[in-house]
């Protein structure tokens, strides 16, 4: 299939283009390289060194013999992004060219306008693209689970039968969203729901839980297609965190009691994923909701599992409490369904000792290019 990966050259985008490439597909990356220049901003990095996505396509190119094309620009650009869908007339569009960072988008106004224009327009031009130039293209959007919260009953796959008064109806799930990123998602869940009602989009928004993990096997194959590595409190997620404090002598910093859970997932699964979607396409005028996560964790669980593996390995590891950052529920009920995509195949790697291990490794490889003072939180929701 023709299949364009926007947000190509980012955590969960460039292993996704690998590994369509490596399934026979011809695939194209559309990036604006802003993922790049945000590092500069928050004077960051990733901890893993990334070649230029110019290089690692080369790259990829010489070891497989499959060409991915690159188009550099933005999707809020409707002229650049109606060009490269008319030259690629994709029959599947995987988007995941978003500012994805809930901190970002709560460091002020200015990153919460931006968060929002950003995702919300970058989206709408993707929508008004494929419903002109090739409408029965599949969109396959990254959305996340933070759209449903921390709700006190189970959470379903993007809808939820109600009885009221009498009468029953089918529903989109009540959204409960934690920062400006997540509500952004929400706007993108409604515009994209509208559309395939509106226009006969056909659409499969993956709710994606947190994803950890750093190769894919595709990414293993030179060191120049290696994965980025995000552990600063803006981009990083807590795990990551964890496993780079771990790796540098620092204490595991857990936000208040701990007791927040929200799902993972492997960055193997969500390569898997994407692909379990484009072989299983929604119908015409369909909006799908698969939850895509495999395992369900709390902040303190995950704590400490690194503390055991560090300890395994000779580190002296501590697990602290400091002030939690965000406005959110410390102890909550969390049981989200996620059959959809296992009833479609997906087998779960689960997160093991093993694995956090693996992270672990590569964290004390590169420890010298971690910026310590990005270890702990600069952004504040209050």
């Amino acid at each position: 299939m023709k299949i364009i990966v926007a947000g190509g050259d980012g955590f969960c985008g460039w292993p996704t283009a690998l590994y369509l490439s490596k399934q026979g597909h011809d695939v194209a990356i559309i990036d604006s390289i802003i993922r790049r220049k945000w590092d500069d901003e928050l004077r960051s990095n990733s901890l893993t060194p990334i070649a230029s996505l110019e290089a690692r396509v080369d790259k990829w190119d010489e070891i497989s013999g499959n060409r991915i094309k690159t188009y550099i620009g933005d999707i809020n650009h409707y002229d650049f992004l109606q060009e490269v869908v008319r030259q690629e007339q994709p029959e599947a569009f995987v988007h995941f060219a978003e500012q994805r960072s809930a901190p970002y988008s709560m460091i002020d106004r200015e990153h919460a306008v931006f968060t929002q224009v950003n995702n919300v327009v970058g989206t709408l031009n993707v929508l008004y693209v494929i419903k002109e130039l090739v409408p029965d293209c599949h969109l396959i959007k990254l959305g996340t689970m933070g759209e449903y919260g921390t709700p006190n009953i189970d959470i379903e796959e993007g809808y939820i039968e109600i009885e009221h008064n009498g009468r029953k109806d089918l529903l989109p799930y009540p959204k409960q969203p934690g920062s400006m990123y997540h509500l952004s998602k929400v706007h993108d869940s409604h515009n994209i729901m509208f559309t395939c009602k509106a226009w006969g989009i056909r659409a499969t928004d993956l709710n994606q839980g947190i994803v950890y993990g750093l190769h894919t096997d595709e990414t293993q194959l030179d060191e120049m297609l290696i994965n980025r590595l995000d552990y600063d409190s803006v981009f990083g997620t807590a795990l990551n965190r964890f496993i780079i404090q771990a790796a540098i002598g620092h204490d595991l910093t857990v936000y208040g009691k701990g007791g927040q859970t929200r799902g993972f997932l492997n960055i193997k699964d969500t390569v898997r994923c994407i692909e379990i979607a484009v072989e299983n396409p929604a119908d015409k005028g369909e909006f799908r909701v698969f939850n895509q996560f495999t395992e369900e964790f709390s902040v303190l669980e995950l704590a400490k599992m690194v503390k055991n593996v560090a300890n395994k390995k000779g580190l002296s590891t501590n697990v602290s409490h400091i002030d939690n950052p965000r406005v959110e529920l410390e102890n909550h009920y969390y049981n989200a369904m996620h059959t959809k995509l296992r009833n479609l195949g997906l087998e779960a790697q689960l997160l093991t000792d093993e694995v956090i291990g693996s992270i672990l490794d590569v964290a004390l490889k590169y420890k010298d290019h971690v910026i310590v003072n990005n270890v702990l939180p600069t952004v504040t929701w209050k």
